[in-house]
């Protein structure tokens, strides 16, 4: 398989700058994944990286060597599309077998190749059936399928389980990294589905207007966001966020003051030191906080804020309480047993060991 190294990447649509400046080095065998909203730049990205599209300034290194001017044919690389582009005139083994028919392999080594990939993507028992006879989730193990058979240096995969319903996606999910695991290819999927993202990459690349936001594991992408774009985009329901700033009493403590209400709250000296470090005791910060590290309280609390019950949304495993403070709503995810009336009087209350920090300003992380 390959290392894929992309610098300085920058591609232009007219006046658009759909990817800029980007620099990400994937290793051998990772799995990494492109996650964004729709126009940040991810499936342009992967264009560039199979040579649909070629870069206006940057390049493109494929195992060690420069692929920049390359054609798509020439870099080794399959390309597996969010609508599988089958061929309808041709049966499931047509079509996986057409690429290495266009390289002229012999017959016997064609009917290997496409066996071992049926196999292993489950499909052997549909090899004979044409596109229109085929399900969904079956097209795209054939698109797949076609891709396996040349053996590529690498896989890149644009949103290749989007328009399958929920189930089906759920299924993909795990065989996708199954597959990725048995054949231990390196692999870039494009997708918009943050759910997606965070349980098949070992690394996700988040991107917004053509530029790279941060890269990570999903865990430090969730739990350490770099700015408020990572921290408000990652996460079902996302972060909590609260207009605060930091406040010194008479002993110098530095607290977090919450602007909606004007409510007062007292950080642990970790936090204090960090806000002071940074110079920030004047800034205006966003305080952030994941709706699992939030609790509500039905009685008064120290170092809570007081609030009401707004509205309270039922799913099964987990309740996700709306709390209103000030104009702002803060969302907390509860035991399914905890269910308050509208418009109960409760307390609000946050894990300080968890909550990050943000420069209202910059809206980079300090924390």
């Amino acid at each position: 398989m390959a290392e894929i190294v992309l610098e300085n990447i920058v591609k232009r649509f007219g006046s658009l700058v759909a990817v800029n400046n980007l620099n990400l080095d994937i290793k051998d065998k990772d799995f990494i994944v492109l996650l964004g909203p729709s126009g940040c730049g991810k499936t342009t990205t992967l264009r560039i990286i199979s040579g649909l599209e070629f870069p206006d300034e940057g390049k493109i290194i494929l195992d060690g060597v420069d692929v920049t001017k390359k054609r798509a044919a020439d870099r080794d690389i399959a390309f597996v599309f969010q609508l599988y582009a089958l061929y309808p005139h041709m049966t499931a083994y047509g079509n996986m077998a057409f690429p290495l028919k266009t390289q002229r392999v012999k017959k016997n080594v064609i009917e290997e190749e496409v066996s071992r990939a049926a196999e292993l993507l489950k499909i052997k028992h549909i090899l004979n059936k044409k596109p229109k006879e085929l399900s969904g989730g079956d097209m795209q193990r054939v698109a797949l399928g076609r891709a396996l058979v040349r053996r590529p240096k690498a896989f890149l995969l644009d949103e290749p389980i989007g328009t399958l319903d929920a189930k089906f996606r759920e299924e993909m999910r795990s065989e996708l990294k199954k597959l990725h695991v048995d054949i231990g290819a390196t692999t870039v999927y494009v997708t918009h589905d943050q759910v997606e993202a965070m349980s098949m990459g070992d690394k996700v690349v988040v991107m917004n207007k053509g530029l790279l936001q941060q890269v990570g594991t999903p865990s430090e992408i969730y739990h350490n966001p770099i700015n408020l774009f990572v921290a408000n985009f990652i996460g079902s329901p996302s972060m909590n966020f609260l207009k605060c700033l930091p406040v010194k009493d008479e002993g110098g403590v530095v607290s977090l003051k919450i602007k909606e209400v004007d409510a007062i709250i007292k950080i642990p000296e970790n936090i204090q030191k960090t806000i002071l470090d940074e110079k920030l005791v004047e800034g205006e910060l966003v305080l952030g906080t994941r709706p699992e590290d939030v609790s509500i309280e039905f009685i008064e609390c120290d170092n809570y804020i007081k609030t009401e019950v707004y509205i309270i949304e039922t799913l099964g495993t987990y309740n996700i309480i709306d709390l209103k403070i000030g104009e702002e709503t803060v969302r907390v995810r509860t035991l399914p047993s905890v269910m308050p009336g509208i418009g109960a009087p409760c307390c609000v209350g946050f894990d300080m060991s968890r909550i990050i920090l943000f420069d209202k300003k910059t809206e980079k992380s300090i924390l």
